[in-house]
């Protein structure tokens, strides 16, 4: 693992990473969080009968322009071509929350981690903001980096949750 923040010039002022004599490769990614809810509230989401219509079905598109447009949100970033992006919902009615997954894929000769995260992020808070009328106690957490292949550092994959 690199140890170097590499953001920062040598004299510490941010900059975007210079990509270009990178060689293109295929890069993927996939991240997930949840968002816990009360069990009123994930019954509306399970059963596409909340006010504002179906919860998980805005959630996912609103993932995937958010991952399109990942560098327009994080100053850093390099505008990336996704070639696919999965966006997919877990309901757990024991646990009283919902789980949403990216899979981010390109050809480039930066990662996609960045695009994975924020289709997560941004499904969940689609999902608080559709339910908020009638549970402004949903708790968002646990997103994270599960894995990623590609490019120089090859591949990653994360520790189980605790």
């Amino acid at each position: 693992m690199n140890e170097k923040l590499t953001h920062f010039d040598e004299a510490g002022q941010a900059w975007m990473v210079d990509v270009g004599a990178k060689a293109e490769t295929a890069r993927r990614a996939v991240a997930a969080g949840t968002i816990r809810m009360r069990p009123g509230t994930l019954a509306l989401v399970r059963d596409g009968t909340a006010k504002k219509g179906d919860v998980l079905g805005v959630a996912r598109v609103a993932a995937i322009q958010a991952a399109k447009r990942t560098w327009e949100l994080i100053p850093l970033c390099h505008p990336i071509a996704l070639t696919a992006l999965e966006v997919a919902f877990d309901v757990d009615e024991a646990a009283s929350l919902v789980t949403c997954r990216a899979v981010a894929e390109c050809r480039g000769r930066t990662g996609v981690e960045m695009e994975a995260l924020t289709a997560v992020g941004v499904g969940l808070l689609t999902i608080y903001d559709m339910c908020k009328a009638v549970d402004r106690g949903m708790t968002l957490g646990d997103i994270r980096l599960l894995e990623k292949e590609g490019g120089k550092s090859g591949r990653f994959v994360a520790e189980p949750a605790a």
